[in-house]
């Protein structure tokens, strides 16, 4: 199998999980752009909130009814894709430009179940890690995450600057608050096993599903 058949495999199984009445979190990237087939096909009566531009867009050409998350202050299930996953459950994700709102769709939700392929599993993660930072003192920013670069990219849909830590790091979790502490800093691509209920890996034609530890 190719790794859009396993995306595809993956992004299947997670759409089972949607059911009449939900409200449901769409996450970003090409493998929720399977998930939104999927959901498409099925087109359950659920209410969506979408973390990108493109992703509403597509949702709401397959018929998937669209809501601003203004006034909606919890999500049944959030479903999303991740760059890197590592065995503890640490994520890496934002190559789309959107893990801030990812970010905020994942704590919303009861349920947050990540959709990978084979491809995405790795013994540690590793640079880079996608940040969105602030256009104000942009160069102080950067001067404090050395070596950090700005993406050729678009902004963020809230309109951050999309950059790229570089630099090596052994403790997501260390280097995640050390993230969170620097002014600047709007978001970064380091999700912790405490956000994520179930991660379904596709490997060739096994769909395997695994819950990180501490999980909510």
């Amino acid at each position: 199998m190719s790794v859009d058949d396993e995306k595809r495999a993956a992004a299947e199984g997670a759409a089972q999980f949607v059911e009449s009445g939900m409200r449901v979190g769409l996450g970003s990237g090409t493998t929720v752009a399977f998930l939104l087939e999927a959901l498409g096909r099925i087109k359950p009566d659920a209410r969506f909130v979408a973390t990108s531009p493109a992703t509403e867009a597509v949702a709401r050409q397959l018929g998937l009814r669209i809501e601003s998350f203004d006034e909606i202050d919890t999500l049944d299930l959030a479903i999303d894709g991740a760059d890197q996953i590592a065995p503890d459950g640490w994520l890496l994700k934002g190559r789309g430009g959107a893990h801030l709102r990812e970010k905020i769709v994942a704590g919303a939700a009861r349920r947050f179940v990540v959709i990978a392929d084979s491809t995405k599993p790795v013994a540690s993660l590793q640079a880079p890690v996608p940040l969105e930072l602030n256009a104000f003192g942009l160069a102080s920013t950067l001067r404090h995450l050395e070596p950090t670069r700005v993406r050729d990219a678009p902004r963020s849909p809230d309109g951050g600057v999309i950059a790229d830590f570089l630099g090596e790091f052994k403790d997501p979790m260390e280097f995640a608050r050390r993230l969170s502490s620097t002014p600047g800093v709007v978001a970064h691509g380091l999700f912790a096993p405490s956000l994520v209920t179930e991660i379904i890996v596709a490997t060739g034609k096994t769909v395997s599903r695994s819950v990180p530890g501490g999980s909510r």
